[in-house]
């Protein structure tokens, strides 16, 4: 199949839907062979992880992206640029593991979390070195634009997890076997995506000195700049799980909060697909200057975008009563209330994922750093204020306010580089079928008393209202529905040409079923 955007969509979302059909079996076992307590210290664990991880590997794997997808005249660049990544993620990598054994050795460790973390701290440290090529070599392949093979190792990563840290946390191992799933899972996807990397490019000139005319400073540049900006958007994921950890005692609490983050988050799964595919499919455009290509490509993601991420939110806040004591277990009935103030707030994010992605093709990234500070200080001052009277549900207010500020702030700093993702938003139509689409998946939720009635007729009844509501209200042109499904190979493309000759361009699914209908 030929890679254009939407395939490579598809690619990426696949996997993050088979991902969630692994977690789906992962996170509650996890939960519950841990407990709430045990699970509130991985949450802990995993958040100074992540946040290590922005130091070390962000603008790494989005410089591999952005850099490995443009075409120089230089030769050999993409072996150069692989290269030259791969030695800065190595001494990155080595840098962080030497700093976290060494918080656990002095005590600062013991002192600030508690002594149970130190060996934690230990296994962080070869985790941080393998996560470190696991990542990098899979987003290398990303920059080249072969989603088809760096997305399924994604899946693989996540099975390989599920299947060591479920089993060494049923036989009692707590975090640390968790831990060790993780390296053991990560090391097993670099053998293979080193593999495919090697079919990919020469080695020879891998491993061969840089030529005199690389743009070093370019790329270290970005990398630098780039670090600062993931820094602040891994903030607003982060700060609240940290700053729960730090003002409350009780980690069964960080637990619960932790399972709302991990549910709402799956709101995320499509937009972040999107976002994964933006970077390398407009930095050439962003090289050679096609704004025109640029506004045409970001008026259609991000509107596809909202629609999805619409439909996602109002399907999970009717179905939480429901959803999250089942995935959880009863010790995660308390998640529900913070996962609803959570969900205005991850819808807003949602829908800003294209422009973020976007905008970071271009490489400017004092103006993203800017706006991203912005909704990073936000959330910050936010959680700091309401996390030590409100608990959690201060956690989820100011976390979801953080998450709202984020696209607002984005949109202004889209226009200044040049370009406006909003140009063809169509608000009046997506809110009328949001409207539409709302009555049947609430109402039904509220009609259903059995939860697993509930689950199993609400949302396929909700994607087809909502579905039909789009196409009719025009929040989607029939020609749009025409062009993603010729971009695909038969027998698929065969139903656009069904429908073309009733999807001439601007014309509302209303107008297209009139049309229809006079031709009969």
């Amino acid at each position: 199949m030929k890679r254009n955007t939407f395939t490579a969509f598809l690619s990426v979302a696949g996997s993050r839907l088979a991902i969630i059909v692994v977690s789906v079996f992962i996170t509650p076992l996890l939960f519950r062979f841990l407990g709430a307590g045990t699970y509130g210290k991985w949450a802990t664990v995993m958040a100074v992880f992540g946040l290590l991880m922005i130091l070390v590997s962000s603008g790494i794997n989005g410089g591999s992206r952005k850099f490995l997808s443009e075409k120089r005249d230089i030769p050999h660049w993409q072996e150069h640029v692989f290269s030259y990544f791969f030695v800065l993620a190595a001494v990155l990598a080595l840098l962080a593991a030497g700093a976290l054994a060494l918080a656990a050795r002095t005590g600062l460790v013991a002192s600030t979390l508690g002594p149970e973390y130190t060996s934690y701290f230990y296994l962080l440290a070869v985790l941080t070195i393998v996560a470190q090529f696991r990542a990098y070599v899979r987003r290398s392949l990303m920059g080249l634009k072969l989603e088809h093979l760096s997305e399924p190792m994604r899946v693989a990563h996540k099975a390989l997890f599920g299947l060591f840290a479920v089993s060494f946390a049923w036989l009692g191992y707590g975090v640390k076997g968790v831990l060790v799933g993780e390296i053991l899972a990560s090391s097993g996807v670099i053998i293979i995506a080193s593999i495919a990397m090697a079919r990919e490019l020469t080695l020879s000139r891998v491993i061969e000195p840089l030529p005199s005319d690389f743009p070093k400073r370019e790329l270290v540049d970005f990398n630098n700049s780039a670090i600062i900006y993931h820094f602040l958007m891994q903030s607003l994921i982060h700060v609240d799980v940290l700053m729960l950890g730090y003002f409350l005692a009780n980690s069964s609490t960080v637990g619960v909060y932790k399972g709302a983050l991990v549910i709402v988050q799956l709101l995320w799964i499509l937009p972040k697909s999107v976002q994964s595919v933006m970077v390398q499919t407009v930095s050439d455009h962003w090289a050679n200057d096609r704004i025109e290509k640029i506004n045409a490509i970001s008026h259609r993601v991000v509107r596809y975008t909202t629609l999805l991420s619409i439909l996602l939110s109002v399907g999970l806040a009717a179905l939480a009563y429901d959803f999250v004591p089942l995935y959880l277990g009863e010790e995660g009935q308390a998640a529900v209330e913070p996962l609803l103030l959570l969900i205005p707030g991850t819808l807003f994010y949602a829908i800003g994922r294209p422009v973020f992605a976007i905008s970071y093709a271009k490489g400017e990234m004092r103006t993203l750093i800017l706006v991203t500070s912005v909704a990073a200080g936000v959330n910050f001052v936010m959680n700091a204020l309401l996390i030590p009277t409100y608990g959690m549900y201060g956690a989820a207010v100011a976390t979801t306010t953080g998450y709202a500020t984020l696209p607002l702030a984005h949109t202004w700093g889209a226009r200044v580089l040049g370009y406006e993702p909003f140009g063809d938003f169509r608000g009046a139509r997506i809110l009328a079928t949001t409207v539409i689409g709302a009555v049947p998946i609430v109402g039904l939720s509220l009609l259903i008393q059995n939860t697993y009635l509930a689950l199993a007729v609400v949302p396929p009844i909700g994607l087809l209202v909502f579905g039909l509501a789009t196409v009719l209200t025009g929040a989607m042109h029939l020609s749009e529905i025409v062009d993603l499904l010729d971009s695909l190979p038969e027998p698929v493309s065969r139903f656009g040409r069904y429908i073309e000759p009733y999807a001439e361009e601007n014309r509302s699914g209303l107008a297209a079923l009139q049309a229809y209908l006079d031709a009969r």
